[in-house]
């Protein structure tokens, strides 16, 4: 467990600078750091995130910008009330003009 919990650290360390208004991807945080055939881990770790404050799970969505892990939060439509309070539009589990508001950490960030 403590290689899932160092790969889960590292991938919050990424998501934890996504800005407000923005959203990245599953795939661009695994392969910003490293693990580039393993959005799906960073979907785990995004699961195992709810209870960590300062984690913004909500603003991790999939490659076409679907709100895939919608049901792992609490209510029907949190991760959509909370990016739409952040001005992101969605409709129909997608964000609308989702290249406008795609954060790249890759792009972004320099570590």
């Amino acid at each position: 467990m403590a290689n899932n919990d160092s790969f889960f650290e590292r991938v919050y360390q990424v998501v934890r600078q996504v800005p407000y208004g923005r959203v990245t991807t599953y795939g661009a945080v695994a392969k910003f750091i490293g693990a580039g055939r393993s959005a799906r881990m960073v979907g785990w770790a995004m699961n195992a995130s709810h209870g960590i404050d300062d984690v913004p799970a909500h603003r991790v969505v999939n490659r076409v910008g679907l709100l895939t892990g919608k049901h792992h939060f609490e209510g029907t439509s949190l991760m959509q009330q909370l990016l739409e309070s952040e001005g992101i539009k969605v409709k129909e589990n997608k964000i609308i003009d989702f290249e406008k508001h795609l954060w790249d950490p890759a792009k972004e960030l320099d570590l």
